[in-house]
């Protein structure tokens, strides 16, 4: 754990509400999300998961949008502009640098490129299965290689605040569990919040679950999970609670 993860804030939603396309998406939504622990969003497509992470991440600008009432914020309020890591759905690596410079972005726009962090670039690029491929274009990448590389870039920030929008959904299997384990130890005390479609993802990774649905979008249900992330497969928080988190969402969506 860095030491700005062991600073990692609680956020919390008072009160918000948002309009989209002249509907509202969110209406007087009021939640707290545990500083320090991963929670994981549920709920059917369009129901607004991935606007909430976009709130948090733009939670200064948000709130002076005439769509958006109520407030955002972090308890504690941290200072300075390093404070959330942001991995979209979209790779968005600059297909001009190799993949071990996108992954060293943001010490590189910085200025604060090393030695010690291009030696921790190089064995996080091993630990993902990407040796090999250090020097290769975006171009020359899979799709399933680039949100590897997506995913070590946002992991080299060590933020306080990290949001993940469906971070493993173009990796087969065995790479997504790989992955998940590298990312559970590499934001072990930080605040994250991750957007996810597969319920089995979330009650590996999660300390908490959230599950979203209707229109306008509350808060369907709340599981508390037992232990700490990555649990293994044959975990009772999972064989206990899978086919119970099945049924939730099987509702949202047809709700």
């Amino acid at each position: 754990m860095s030491q700005s993860q062991s600073l990692a804030p609680a956020i919390v939603f008072d009160r918000v509400s948002l309009d989209f396309d002249g509907k509202p998406l969110f209406q007087e939504l009021s939640l707290r999300l545990a500083g320090g622990q991963t929670t994981c969003i549920l709920g059917p497509s369009g129901c607004g998961k991935s606007t909430l992470l976009k709130l948090i991440a733009s939670a200064k600008d948000s709130q002076h949008s005439p769509q958006f009432c109520g407030n955002i914020g972090f308890d504690p309020q941290l200072q300075g502009d390093r404070v959330v890591a942001w991995m979209g759905q979209n790779d968005l690596l600059l297909p001009w640098l190799p993949l071990l410079d996108n992954v060293l972005l943001g010490a590189r726009l910085r200025r604060e490129l090393s030695d010690a962090l291009r030696h921790k670039a190089l064995q996080l690029i091993r630990e993902a299965g990407l040796t090999g491929y250090e020097q290769a274009l975006p171009s020359a990448l899979s799709g399933g290689m680039r949100q590897r590389g997506a995913l070590l870039r946002t992991l080299m920030e060590q933020r306080p605040v990290l949001l993940m929008d469906e971070p493993f959904s173009a990796l087969d299997a065995l790479t997504r569990v790989r992955l998940q384990n590298l990312a559970a130890r590499l934001t072990q005390g930080a605040t994250v919040v991750l957007v996810t479609h597969d319920p089995l993802e979330a009650l590996r990774l999660g300390h908490r679950i959230i599950v979203l649905a209707g229109s306008p979008v509350q808060v369907a249900a709340m599981l508390d999970l037992e232990g700490t992330p990555p649990r293994a497969p044959d975990d009772p928080t999972i064989t206990g609670q899978y086919a119970g988190l099945l049924a939730l969402l099987m509702n949202g969506e047809t709700a």
